[in-house]
């Protein structure tokens, strides 16, 4: 039973996301995010995603609700609505709700081992060190295949909370999360990401060993979600980016039964970045090439600086955007991609963390992105992402937003 109260709030706050959601820049904006994925943009794209909520102050966030479920729509309408107020840059608001269906997943069944250190209680970005766990070969057979179970009944819950909630005022979509394939992420927390680099060296049978039986897994993993209708539909976001496209979802789609080859994915190899290209190509593309060319399209790369590593990244199949972090060299990086993939630009956070908010530093920084992308012919957005702390300055955010789209000729 939902309490009357909180259904009263969720219904208001559903109802203000409709409205917006029927303004008529939201079909614009969609419009100018498939011109950009299909290579051919209007003008460069922005989107700010990762904010550090904790910091923003802010009555109209705080959460009214009692029940669980309500909380975490509540939660999730509260946050669309300031966003689209104070700094929407580029986001698209939606008219329906994202449903999420229910499963278990046993991944590889090994835990983390781990100590963290939090400098700020109310911030989830915290320090990790991980403990070693895998120091003997036969340590090898820690590494399980995925199980993904169902869970019809808990997806039947949720739809039926879903109905009360927003019947009359917003479409329910009911399907499985987005397909973020990054074998190393795992991999560093089970070794500690120092202990794993010294393993490629020392270790390299070993690594190789390893790292083909995390392939078979996700390659098993994305056979279940396919069987069990558990992958999503195709996606109006893939992790941070506007994945609006004409080109998915692909011939013989069925909405009751997505496939891999529908919908976009995510890959990365942060722990590469300080790897040659070389090794990154042994231990990481040739690997994940396998997982790429199921899917439709690929989002490939985060903090990673792929600017050296593009003939590598080429090898992957059905990429379509690239990363290119804060610690790249924005000119090579053009030059490598030379159009022939969506430049993603992360600009880097800390300019919203001085002590000072320096609005001269990002103008500088986002027109030499917007400039450099230019010369190149290449496809631009600009992703403002990781922001572990504003200063508890949310202005901050306004005035960002307010110099991107400046810059983009928005």
């Amino acid at each position: 039973m939902i309490p009357k109260e909180d259904l009263s709030i969720i219904r208001e706050l559903a109802t203000q996301v409709a409205e917006i959601a029927a303004l008529p820049v939201q079909d614009e904006k969609r419009k100018l995010w498939r011109k950009l994925n299909a290579k051919k943009p209007e003008r460069p794209m922005v989107m700010i995603d990762q904010v550090c909520w904790n910091e923003i102050d802010d009555d109209s966030l705080r959460l009214r609700c009692t029940d669980a479920d309500c909380r975490d729509y509540e939660q999730y309408l509260r946050q669309t609505l300031y966003q689209w107020h104070h700094f929407p840059v580029d986001m698209v608001v939606e008219n329906f709700i994202e449903v999420h269906k229910a499963f278990e997943n046993t991944r590889f069944g090994v835990d983390r081992v781990e100590d963290t250190v939090a400098s700020d209680p109310t911030n989830g970005v915290v320090g990790h060190f991980f403990h070693n766990q895998f120091e003997r070969d036969e340590d090898i057979e820690k590494i399980k295949m995925p199980c993904v179970t169902p869970l019809l009944e808990e997806t039947a819950r949720r739809v039926a909370v879903a109905h009360e909630l927003f019947d009359g005022i917003l479409e329910q979509r009911v399907m499985g999360p987005d397909v973020y394939v990054g074998m190393w992420d795992p991999i560093s927390t089970w070794f500690g990401v120092q202990n794993a680099l010294y393993a490629l060296i020392e270790r390299p049978e070993f690594m190789h060993r390893l790292v083909a039986r995390v392939t078979e897994g996700y390659l098993s993993m994305l056979d279940q979600l396919e069987e069990h209708a558990l992958l999503p539909q195709p996606q109006p976001l893939i992790h941070c980016t506007g994945a609006y496209t004409d080109e998915l979802p692909a011939p013989g789609y069925n909405p009751e039964k997505p496939r891999t080859k529908d919908i976009w994915m995510f890959g990365l190899a942060q722990m590469f970045s300080t790897c040659s290209p070389d090794m990154f190509r042994e231990f990481e593309v040739d690997y994940t090439k396998r997982i790429c060319e199921r899917f439709g399209m690929v989002y490939y790369g985060c903090c990673d600086p792929l600017d050296g590593k593009m003939n590598e990244v080429r090898m992957l199949p059905n990429v379509r955007k690239v990363s290119m972090s804060t610690w790249a060299n924005q000119e090579r990086g053009a030059e490598e991609i030379n159009g022939d993939f969506v430049f993603s630009r992360k600009p880097n956070p800390a300019y919203l963390a001085f002590e000072t908010f320096d609005a001269d530093i990002i103008r500088q920084d986002l027109t030499q992105t917007r400039d450099i992308c230019a010369k190149y012919n290449c496809p631009l957005e600009i992703i403002q992402k990781d922001l572990s702390t504003i200063r508890r300055e949310p202005q901050r955010l306004d005035q960002w937003a307010k110099i991107a789209m400046e810059i983009v000729g928005a």
